[in-house]
């Protein structure tokens, strides 16, 4: 499988949006129940930190960063974003988006990457610490969906060479 990671722009808005509509079908992505608009992604994801993972002319998955905070302090902190085409799960096209996206980030001067994942989505909870994300604790009951209240993992993963002084 030659799998290829490219910069997402906007002409990938359509096939990046059908993917995390999968996301949101499957009950325990996120907690968004509608896509947003390409407008509202655009000015809510980090430019430079932004990934597609392509399979023979098709986009199967992708993965982006977005700021936690808007105060300085936390500038350098980012939380992941990273769906994958259900049809392409368990290839390692995931993996290979958080690991780009690492590089990316530390390019881009971030220092921690954090995640809040359902804990029912165990295949990306398992997919984030493959990478090197560790679990530092939970969000519990954090959000309501269809009437019933989740928990988050909450996992991070710190660059070793940017802020580190």
């Amino acid at each position: 499988m030659n799998v290829e990671i490219k910069h997402i722009k906007l002409e990938d808005w359509k096939a990046i949006a059908n993917i995390y509509k999968l996301g949101i079908e499957t009950g325990i992505a996120t907690f968004e129940s509608t896509i947003p608009s390409w407008e509202i992604w655009d000015q809510t994801h980090i430019k430079n930190c932004r990934l597609a993972a392509w399979l023979d002319n098709t986009l199967v998955g992708w993965a982006a960063l977005s700021p936690v905070s808007d105060r300085c302090v936390y500038g350098g902190v980012a939380e992941v974003s990273v769906y994958v085409n259900t049809n392409y799960g368990g290839n390692g096209i995931g993996t290979l988006l958080l690991e780009d996206l690492f590089s990316e980030s530390e390019i881009e001067g971030i220092w921690t990457l954090q995640a809040g994942i359902f804990r029912e989505n165990v295949a990306s909870i398992e997919l984030h610490k493959k990478v090197g994300f560790r679990e530092i604790g939970y969000r519990e009951k954090v959000g309501k969906k269809n009437g019933i209240w989740y928990d988050n993992v909450i996992l991070e993963k710190r660059s070793k060479i940017i802020g580190i002084d």
